[in-house]
């Protein structure tokens, strides 16, 4: 990070955002040494600056060379007015259903390609990698390596690992090694939420499946254990946490109805969650705000691929002060105060 922004704000005295919600795919990450599958992803480049991202011969996704190219991706920081960004694995590039060592061959050449994207970056980035659960002795020993080798925040989850639920017992080990690290746990829906929903195809799966599988994950924290064994964890939901924060009411009467457990302390628990602001609409913030905090809302862009919200973030803040639905001290905070206090024990190692 730039010294002159360390107090959250650039030259001229703007605030200078932090957008925690961002994508990498290395072109330094290749796939020799993997067993031969398709469902591999492979980034493929053109000098014109596209490129796709492959599963085998089939195009998975277009994209455009700040995915992989840093000084593109801070050129385009700059013209937005981001001074830091936290930048996490392609989604697809969780290999949740590889076998054992390639899993951990992949998840490691996938940290090390973001680590090297935040070292190259001049601490604009940081970084969040990705652990080979569900082989959770693995996934425990790469956290580590993450957090105490690579300097990354932390990592991204899948919402599901493998159809394990977030409060398997199986995964308890990993939730409580990144409560120990301190490490950031970022949830993203995997799969385009396959499944979730009896409808498939766009744009269910877009629309509906994605935020109702980032529901689900945040409920089998609340309610499994998770969030109450793990008392330090820090843990960031994707796009606002998706349907959760209107479902909640609902879900809170329920397992008072139907379940033994002991509901005392679930709406403390749902305020330690952070989420982001990638919601498409700014009254949704008034809820989220009411849900979780103000506090634990962050700057989420989805860049590089959403087109518009990171151009768009300070207009969507203005919005939504406009409407009432945010105070302006509120808005400020999102745009980067927050994500800075998430963050604040990296920011301060970039600094250095």
């Amino acid at each position: 990070m730039h010294p002159a922004h360390e107090n959250g704000a650039v030259p001229g005295g703007a605030p200078a955002g932090v957008d925690i919600h961002a994508h990498h795919f290395g072109a330094d990450l290749a796939s020799a040494g993997l067993p031969d599958d398709p469902r591999w992803p492979r980034l493929v480049t053109h000098r014109d600056g596209t490129g796709q991202i492959m599963l085998g011969d089939q195009v998975f996704r277009q994209v455009r060379a700040p995915l992989w190219d840093t000084a593109q991706r801070i050129a385009e920081l700059d013209a937005a007015g981001v001074d830091v960004q936290l930048v996490s694995p392609t989604p697809v590039m969780l290999a949740y259903w590889a076998d054992e060592d390639p899993a951990v061959v992949y998840a490691r050449a996938t940290n090390d390609s973001v680590a090297a994207a935040v070292g190259e970056s001049g601490g604009r980035l940081l970084g969040l990698g990705t652990v080979p659960l569900p082989y959770v002795d693995r996934a425990v020993d790469e956290l580590r390596r993450c957090i105490a080798d690579l300097g990354l925040a932390g990592v991204q989850i899948g919402s599901r690992i493998l159809g394990l639920e977030l409060d398997d017992p199986v995964l308890r080990p990993f939730f409580r090694a990144a409560d120990e690290l301190g490490a950031v746990v970022f949830v993203h829906p995997t799969d385009g939420g396959g499944g979730v929903i009896r409808r498939e195809g766009q744009p269910y799966d877009f629309g509906l499946a994605m935020i109702t599988d980032t529901a689900i994950a945040t409920s089998a924290l609340v309610f499994g254990g998770v969030l109450r064994e793990c008392a330090g964890l820090r843990v960031v939901l994707a796009h606002g946490c998706g349907t959760f924060a209107w479902a909640w009411p609902r879900l809170r009467l329920g397992a008072g109805i139907f379940t033994d457990a002991d509901t005392g302390d679930h709406d403390d628990l749902v305020r330690r969650l952070w989420v982001d602001s990638l919601v498409l609409d700014p009254e949704h913030l008034r809820l989220l705000a009411e849900r979780f905090g103000a506090e634990h809302i962050v700057l989420g862009t989805d860049y590089p691929f959403v087109a518009g919200q990171i151009e768009g973030a300070r207009g969507f803040l203005t919005e939504a002060v406009e409407r009432g639905a945010l105070s302006a001290d509120q808005a400020a905070g999102i745009l980067g105060r927050n994500g800075r206090e998430l963050l604040a024990s990296r920011m301060r190692q970039a600094v250095r």
